[in-house]
């Protein structure tokens, strides 16, 4: 079975990765959710991030707020995809600073990087991305984008009737 590491500074972080791990257990993919704080607990993050691939982990989603380096450093050190999660923080100059710190990575250091609080698209990425090779994923991705479709089809009909939204 495949496996998304979920992984943010603080319990703060928590109210918007939640929504990365709801969207995966929709998808029946196992999540492992951890805090990994990449300025108070730099040797479990060079644990997670050299050794999460042999734990069973196929993506790990990076959640972090201010200077956001967690998604970074964890993309330096694992040979897994990251995707990073800009949080808007308590400390965020309005989540810019959390923004530009996962989205300007260095050559040869990919993270792909969703939308300031982004993370339910964070969730959809990983298991697109696990889709790619799990046929029963990538159709639960398929039924789920057919799904969305269907919902605005029936707003757009609502609309034109003239019910509302």
């Amino acid at each position: 079975m495949s496996k998304v590491g979920i992984i943010m500074g603080s319990t703060s972080d928590m109210p918007v990765m939640q929504d990365a791990i709801d969207i995966l257990k929709g998808f029946d993919i196992e999540v492992e959710v951890d805090i990994v704080s990449a300025h108070r607990t730099p040797d479990k993050l060079f644990n997670y991030g050299k050794n999460a691939h042999t734990r069973g982990i196929n993506v790990i989603i990076a959640g972090a707020g201010g200077a956001a380096h967690l998604p970074g450093m964890i993309a330096s050190l694992s040979p897994l995809p990251v995707i990073g999660v800009p949080v808007k923080s308590s400390n965020s100059i309005d989540g810019w600073d959390s923004v530009l710190s996962i989205l300007q990575m260095p050559g040869g250091v990919p993270v792909a990087t969703v939308a300031l609080n982004g993370a339910k698209n964070a969730g959809i990425l990983a298991a697109q991305i696990i889709g790619s090779s799990d046929k029963c994923v990538l159709d639960k991705v398929v039924a789920y984008k057919e799904g969305l479709k269907i919902k605005v089809e029936e707003g757009a009909k609502k609309v034109r009737e003239g019910k509302g939204s």
